[in-house]
């Protein structure tokens, strides 16, 4: 059980003979306090017991001390009660604490009535970021889910979202924002979390979001990858003088494309994680350890930066992802990877079929992929691309098996 210290206390005014009782209570650097709503006479209080002393009667209305004491009691057993549902979560804090205190005593707080939506939605990031150590992306997906709610009525609040509501938000994304169908659905699985939970932290009781599914139309996202024959071009391709800038963006995604890392690991990638003839490290996602083995194309690249010192001891000459998806889209142009891509959508029941160049789709995260792709198209076993990759089921690799 989590520890924590509690006692009650007297806030006893200047000159007067009676007090306050304080029932405070402190655990892991968090502190909260309740009042009992009683009076007590001060020297018929016990500080030994932390009791009124039997028999004695209290304030203006001579509260009898049984009476006092029983209440004096049942916030004792709130206390244990609230801590004892915490065993299983993390340990609370103090917001969270007085709320289900409150509830175990059958009150709630002013805070809890009068508290704004979009305040609790402040509480849910902050909170959320700092336990589940957030990435500054989905930081910035909370973000983008609270502008639009705001966009939609400023004026919002729990009760709003029955299923008529989901619904009239859903449209308002669909028709106003025009956003496409599985832009939306991933928007409502955010927006989800954050009902989830205030529901669990007793700010919402309309509970219409867990049966609410929109009804609408997605395709499998296209997977954007080099073949080994693109891979070639991009490699071979001779970068010219006014534009060396795109040297070091191809070696960082080359890289990508022989090892499988995301974006962030090599970023991350320390010489520290060098050995001799494999690449160890914990990755930044999903916090596995990898052991990745060199081929002859990687260990060109490392051995390339072997003498180059970087910020932070890192290995490669990363630059930001924003940047480098940008370079990466003009690199890809010039060595003219340029198949033509149909993608479709639906915004609604209206489906939309884009016809794009492929080098205009190549990102960071294509590295990754091509390397899965070429691997399995190599025959290397599912099993053993996903030891290199991380991926820790069969579902996430069946789209890449599929292609």
């Amino acid at each position: 059980m989590i520890k924590y210290h509690a006692q009650f206390l007297l806030d006893r005014e200047k000159d007067s003979t009676t007090a306050k009782i304080r029932y405070r209570i402190k655990w892991e650097g968090n502190i909260v306090a309740f009042n009992l709503g009683y009076r007590v006479e001060v020297d018929k209080w016990s500080t030994d017991t932390q009791r009124c002393k039997i028999n004695t009667t209290h304030g203006k209305k001579k509260i009898p001390a049984n009476i006092i004491n029983r209440k004096i009691q049942e916030y004792e057993a709130a206390c244990e009660n609230v801590f004892l549902s915490f065993q299983k979560e993390k340990s609370p804090c103090a917001e969270g604490f007085r709320i289900r205190f409150n509830t175990e005593i059958g009150k709630k707080t002013k805070e809890q009535k009068e508290r704004k939506f979009f305040d609790i939605f402040d509480e849910f990031v902050k909170e959320e970021s700092n336990f589940n150590q957030w990435t500054d992306s989905t930081i910035a997906k909370m973000q983008a889910l609270k502008n639009h709610l705001l966009e939609f009525n400023v004026d919002t609040n729990f009760s709003f979202f029955t299923e008529k509501g989901l619904f009239e938000y859903q449209i308002f994304l669909q028709n106003e924002l025009k956003f496409k169908n599985s832009t939306i659905l991933k928007h409502f699985s955010f927006l989800k979390w954050f009902l989830r939970w205030a529901t669990k932290k007793e700010y919402n009781s309309n509970n219409a979001y867990s049966f609410y599914k929109p009804k609408l139309k997605s395709t499998q996202k296209k997977i954007i990858f080099l073949t080994q024959n693109e891979l070639k071009k991009l490699k071979e391709y001779k970068i010219s003088e006014q534009k060396k800038y795109l040297e070091r963006v191809r070696d960082v995604f080359l890289f990508q494309c022989y090892t499988g890392l995301r974006y962030s690991d090599v970023a991350n990638l320390k010489k520290s994680d060098i050995k001799d003839g494999f690449i160890e490290i914990t990755t930044v996602k999903t916090a596995d350890s990898l052991i990745i083995e060199f081929n002859k194309f990687s260990k060109a690249i490392i051995d390339k930066y072997t003498e180059t010192v970087f910020d932070d001891n890192l290995a490669l000459p990363v630059i930001t992802n924003q940047k480098m998806n940008e370079y990466l889209k003009e690199l890809a142009e010039l060595a003219e990877i340029n198949e033509p891509i149909r993608e479709t959508y639906y915004i609604g029941n209206k489906r939309i079929d884009e016809i794009t160049p492929k080098y205009a789709l190549i990102g960071t995260h294509a590295g990754r992929r091509t390397f899965i792709c070429n691997a399995l198209s190599l025959g290397i076993p599912v099993n053993v691309v996903m030891k290199w990759t991380g991926h820790s089921d069969y579902k996430a690799m069946k789209p890449y098996i599929d292609i």
